[in-house]
């Protein structure tokens, strides 16, 4: 089962979080097998982390909780949110085997909140940008609560545009790159 896992910056956390960044890669390397995704999210400076995104293919939903919850920076305080969601891997890859690469181009993750029915379960035509793409989904995987996205675009707007966006109650656009230990 495929979960998306957005961690979400508590204000004022950035001191910590830094603190516990070899001890964030630390957990994240006992998933190396099961990730399918992962990165920090930033505010528009590109340079302020604002959250951390970790796409991962897990046992079953108290796998999942295990793995959002027991992570460093949740334990420590970095955090305020923590959105967790069942997510389909519609595109099949990781974001490793995207064909555009690590660098060049800005990267963002969008996420559609669902309103009532289900938009955006195909593929979108500009699949060559899409580095994740899927629906959020209940625990059982029944009932569709959104989509999310990473996608290389040129600005914010066409980010946003992958997604059908009156077809949801509220779509976000953060900043994202590829995530991971520095080489």
């Amino acid at each position: 089962m495929e979960f998306l896992c957005y961690h979400q910056d508590r204000p004022g956390s950035l001191a910590l979080r830094g603190r516990l960044l070899e001890e964030h890669w630390s957990y994240m390397d006992r998933y190396a097998k099961e990730m399918i995704a992962r990165g920090p999210t930033f505010a528009g400076d590109d340079d302020t982390p604002t959250g951390s995104v970790h796409i991962v293919d897990l046992p079953d939903p108290a796998a999942a909780r295990a793995f959002a919850f027991d992570e460093p920076g949740y334990q420590a305080g970095v955090y305020r949110d923590v959105l967790l969601r069942r997510w389909r891997n519609t595109l099949g890859r990781t974001m490793w085997d995207f064909p555009g690469g690590r660098t060049g181009g800005k990267r963002y993750l969008v996420l559609g909140l669902g309103a009532e029915e289900a938009a955006d379960l195909a593929v979108p035509p500009g699949r060559e940008e899409l580095i994740a793409y899927g629906p959020l989904l209940s625990d059982d995987g029944t009932a569709w609560l959104g989509t999310a996205a990473l996608v290389r675009a040129p600005d914010a707007d066409a980010a946003r545009a992958v997604l059908t966006a009156d077809r949801y109650s509220r779509v976000e656009v953060h900043d994202w790159q590829f995530g991971g230990r520095p080489s």
